[in-house]
């Protein structure tokens, strides 16, 4: 008993608090009537937590406008694919265009070779004095010497010089095909050589093998450059291998 605490006159023992299991202490609820944080509010309906890092729902997306669905690869809308797919006429033409800035030097200087070495070739009297009567390996050997010695320098220069000439050209239409996409003739007539997946320039190397694969267009009476005809992408079977499309530009 004690008679010193004013609060307890009796020297009543104080309540307990229940324990818990094991000893632990019960969790203490928040004071004042106000949802502690981590304590759900009693009869407040639960909402749904959204997993991080997924968008809520009904929210809009950067900047209060919705996301829209990209488009696939290969399709017009795509980033280099503006305005779909090219036509087989502007393919055509724009081959017709390279091929007479390319192989207008060289056409000629092949011209006037070939009209040196045939004027050369009327002038010539093979030398069968030597040959015995019936000799035709003799004969053969007479008129080739012949004609190799009436052969002007000149023509063998202008066969030579129109070769390099060609070779340079057609390096140069597939380094600009493959860095821009587009030679003379395809930046003329608005269309654009890419990369099927990515519609972007396919690079010297790729260029350099998709002309190498036009050989498969020239098999069957060429039907592989009348495949764009009909073909969904208006494609070549060389565009095919290398994984290319021909579209419009502008």
């Amino acid at each position: 008993m004690s008679f010193g605490d004013p609060n307890n006159p009796y020297g009543q023992q104080p309540p307990q608090a229940p324990q818990g299991p094991y000893g632990q202490q019960p969790p203490v609820p928040p004071q004042g009537g106000a949802p502690g944080y981590g304590y759900p509010q009693q009869g407040a309906p639960q909402q749904p937590q959204q997993p991080y890092g997924y968008p809520q729902q009904g929210a809009p997306q950067y900047g209060g406008y919705p996301q829209q669905p990209q488009a696939p690869y290969g399709q017009p809308g795509m980033p280099g694919m503006p305005q779909g797919y090219a036509s087989w006429g502007a393919r055509v033409g724009a081959y017709l265009i390279d091929g007479l800035i390319v192989g207008l030097i060289p056409g000629i200087l092949y011209a006037i070779g070939i009209g040196m070495t045939a004027s050369a070739a009327t002038s010539i009297h093979p030398d069968y004095s030597a040959c015995q009567p019936g000799d035709m390996s003799c004969y053969q050997n007479a008129a080739n010497s012949a004609t190799s010695s009436a052969t002007p320098t000149g023509a063998i220069l202008c066969i030579v010089l129109a070769a390099i000439i060609a070779l340079v050209g057609g390096i140069f239409l597939i380094a600009k095909e493959g860095s821009t996409g587009q030679t003379p003739g395809k930046k003329a007539l608005g269309i654009r050589l890419v990369k099927e997946t990515t519609g972007q320039p396919i690079g010297f190397g790729m260029a350099f093998v998709r002309k190498i694969c036009h050989f498969l267009d020239s098999l069957a009476c060429s039907i592989g450059y009348l495949w764009p005809l009909w073909d969904e992408k208006s494609q070549t079977f060389a565009d095919k291998v290398a994984g290319t499309v021909v579209v419009r530009a502008q």
